[in-house]
């Protein structure tokens, strides 16, 4: 049976974080391909400013072209803001009938999970498995895929806005395109 990870999230930026659990998901879940699924825009962050849906699929391209088991879907940018995963989960169900999807979501929105749109029928139709960064004991009623860092989007827009650094956070191919492209600069991500 076809094992997909499904990972959703803003990717902004991609960075070796989410490269990391997605292998260790990977790994632990004994999953065929991992996807990459950028969100058009969170239910949970609104006009949140960042790097544009076109921006952010490149750099997701960029940073997973050497992994064969990796791939990036724009699914959700093309469809109409905001993204609700339920949407996504059918759309997988039907292209994949007989595969098991696993859904990969950071920890940090597990509190928020049973207020996902459709909730109780999206959990019918994919398996969620955590992604912690954290040796934090959690007791959830889904697998947890962990692997310790302390490494985030929002640190390293807030290290280009305060123009410090961030070589080795991410890929070098994308730490290229953000330059190339000026992202993350201005007022708005500034600490």
């Amino acid at each position: 049976m076809l094992r997909l990870g499904l990972y959703g999230g803003s990717f902004d930026p991609i960075h070796h974080g989410h490269l990391i659990l997605g292998r260790q998901a990977m790994e632990d879940l004994c999953l065929d391909r991992v996807i990459f699924i950028p969100a058009a825009e969170s239910p949970f962050k609104p006009d949140q400013p960042g790097a544009s849906a076109g921006d952010r699929l490149a750099m997701i391209r960029l940073a997973i072209q050497n992994e064969p088991r990796f791939a990036a879907d724009p699914l959700e940018l093309n469809r109409e803001p905001p993204s609700y995963t339920i949407y996504t989960a059918r759309a997988y169900r039907a292209q994949y009938p007989q595969a098991a999807l696993f859904f990969l979501i950071g920890e940090d929105h597990v509190p928020a999970l049973p207020k996902w749109n459709e909730f109780d029928q999206l959990d019918q139709l994919v398996n969620f498995a955590i992604l912690s960064r954290s040796d934090l004991p959690a007791e959830l009623r889904y697998p947890v895929v962990r692997r310790r860092f302390d490494l985030s989007s929002t640190e390293i827009r807030k290290r280009i806005a305060n123009n410090l650094p961030i070589s080795y956070l991410v890929p070098e191919n994308v730490l290229r395109y953000i330059h190339e492209r000026n992202l993350y600069r201005g007022e708005a991500y500034r600490s």
